[in-house]
């Protein structure tokens, strides 16, 4: 035995598997720090491409409609990227219109109620006096002039921000545009650097990522919607001044995951203590709040789960590290992200998929989002399925066998009687044998 040998059978067999996953594990977690550390140092090109993709996902089955009636590719895009540009401008100008409309009778409101707050200020519990008012506001001043130039930075670096985030604008619309065009080229040429063995089954499983991915943005879309019209009937009931503008901010926050909800209830709040005072202020956060739980505990994790085939507590968790890893892009990104993951990698692993033609899956229906049969996870059961459909077939062919064999057997016999009484009539006919022989050889012959 050599050294290495003895070393072997000395340490535990435990301990060697356990250091063989180990060092694996790591080299599979430094691959994913290197990716991650890739994209983020790229993040103002990769994550611009991603919302594109998300927005591809969701306008693409109109394009594939516009084509299916006629209408020619290019024109199919372009009529629904202006659809789409037109109707998102057209809430955006609703909202802000509507917003500084309002302002005058808010800025009205705020003064009411700024002497509304003195008044307490000065007659209520606190009973604080003028010189004390007078030093709160002093002091205000002085704050705001002694942090100047940080805030004038903060206004330097908010404006550099607003730059960057319209050029990221911009690089959005262009991908977009070309991922609507052109997404099926696209795709074939990165099929191209497949070795073409495994070529239709990563097609297969990347078409089913993408039918994973559309139904991902319609759950969110019906969530989004299902907010708004929450959050802008308990407006309505309140008598809060813009409720309709504030259900479409509503609308376009919530497919920011938190933050989004979080900016758009805030204005909500805001207004209805400046209108209404601090108690309608507290309803009205009572209300988003229980709309903001209902999503985030049942109409995100059931809506979402069910889209993707995702169980509720992944989709919540996926959130979560997304929020943690990347900021608001991290938890933009996160769930569609697991969704194509999870769907090609189950449609990869599903033998239902093996001969599957790619052309056969339609990535604008939900149910393409995932392979055929309703349990893939559970292998041994589709182990034994697919043993007891051999076994069966292994039964009929060996009847079938039986039974052929059975035939042969039967036209065997009768090629023996069919001699016998040939050979009967040769000895009766004597000297005409061979002339009887010959006349009756050809009918027996056929007949066998």
């Amino acid at each position: 035995m050599s050294r290495a040998d003895d070393v072997k059978v000395l340490v535990p067999q435990g301990l060697r598997v356990s250091a063989a996953i180990g060092w694996r594990l790591l080299v599979v977690v430094a691959a994913l720090l290197v990716v991650g550390y890739v994209v983020s140092y790229l993040a103002a090109v990769v994550v611009p491409v991603a919302i594109a993709l998300l927005l591809s996902a969701l306008l693409a089955p109109a394009v594939s409609a516009f084509q299916s009636r006629g209408v020619p590719r290019g024109l199919a895009t372009a009529l629904v990227l202006i659809g789409g540009l037109a109707l998102l401008g057209g809430v955006l100008t609703f909202v802000i219109v509507t917003f500084v409309r309002g302002v005058p009778d808010l800025g009205a409101q705020l003064n009411t109620s700024i002497n509304s707050v003195i008044t307490w200020l000065t007659t209520g519990p606190l009973h604080l006096s003028n010189d004390q008012l007078s030093d709160f506001q002093a002091q205000i001043l002085d704050t705001i002039d002694a942090n100047q130039a940080s805030i004038t930075a903060s206004a330097l670096t908010t404006a550099t921000t607003i730059g960057q985030t319209a050029t990221e604008a911009l690089l959005v619309i262009f991908t977009l545009i070309f991922f609507l065009h052109g997404g099926s080229d696209i795709w074939r040429f990165l099929l191209g650097a497949v070795p073409s063995s495994v070529r239709n089954r990563i097609d297969v499983a990347g078409r089913r990522g993408l039918a994973a991915l559309v139904s991902y943005v319609r759950a969110t879309a019906v969530v989004a919607v299902v907010d708004a019209v929450a959050i802008g009937i308990g407006l309505g009931v309140m008598n809060i001044p813009l409720a309709v503008p504030l259900a479409a901010l509503v609308f376009l926050g919530a497919f920011i995951p938190i933050i989004g909800a979080v900016v758009a209830g805030s204005v909500a709040v805001l207004i209805a203590l400046v209108a209404q005072g601090p108690i309608q202020a507290l309803i009205v956060l009572a209300i988003i709040v229980a709309v903001m739980q209902l999503e985030g505990h049942v109409l995100q994790p059931l809506l979402l789960g069910r889209a993707v085939k995702l169980h509720p507590l992944a989709v919540v968790l996926a959130i979560a590290v997304g929020l943690l890893v990347a900021g608001i892009a991290g938890a933009l990104l996160a769930v569609p992200l697991l969704a194509v993951l999870n769907s090609g990698i189950r449609s990869l692993r599903s033998p239902a998929d093996e001969h599957v033609d790619p052309g056969q899956v339609h990535t604008s229906e939900p149910e393409e989002s995932g392979p055929d049969e309703p349990g893939i996870d559970r292998h041994e059961q589709l182990g034994s399925d697919d043993e007891d459909d051999r076994d069966d077939r292994d039964d009929r062919d060996d009847r079938g066998g039986k039974n052929d064999r059975g035939g042969k057997n039967d036209r065997a016999d009768e090629d023996r009687a069919d001699e016998d009484r040939v050979a009967a009539r040769d000895r009766a006919a004597g000297d005409k044998g061979d002339e009887s022989a010959a006349s009756a050889s050809s009918p027996s012959s056929s007949g066998g």
